[in-house]
């Protein structure tokens, strides 16, 4: 992944102390924007949904500078969305929703070079998801595992 990492990390720096209001807002917008994906999350404990999305956006940002542990994480990702009917168009949703949140949490100090860090990072990050789902449609990969991750 051809990222900017100091960006990336300096981006989740302004955002992380409001980890919690921002998987809050993320999942209120996304349902509002994008109806049709709220089915997906009918049978899903919404609070744990909230804690799995947060976790996932540390793994990133921890595993920044560990490409290879990054990847790996990334596909086995999209290997466990595969199992939840996520389709590619879903993504592109999920990195408008996201990166607009970002901005709203963030506010002024949300400038166009984060922004440009960020959706460089997540198009790369679901590429790699909709790689893993591919896998796992495929046969290629083992089980989904349980519970969704983000």
């Amino acid at each position: 992944m051809g990222i900017n990492v100091e960006l990336l990390e300096q981006g989740f720096q302004l955002v992380a102390p409001r980890g919690e209001e921002l998987v809050e807002r993320f999942y209120e917008r996304l349902f509002e924007k994008y109806p049709s994906v709220a089915p997906m999350f009918k049978h899903a404990s919404m609070a744990e949904q909230k804690k799995k999305l947060l976790a996932s956006l540390v793994l990133v940002v921890e595993n920044l500078r560990r490409p290879d542990t990054l990847r790996n994480a990334v596909m086995e990702l999209g290997v466990r969305h595969a199992a939840y009917g996520t389709q590619p168009v879903h993504y592109d949703a999920v990195v408008e929703n996201l990166l607009a949140v970002f901005e709203e949490i963030a506010g002024p100090s949300w400038t166009d070079d984060i922004r440009a860090a960020w959706k460089d990072a997540l198009s790369a990050i679901s590429s790699i998801m909709i790689e893993g789902t591919q896998r796992r449609t495929s046969g290629q990969s083992s089980s989904p595992g349980s519970g969704r991750a983000a």
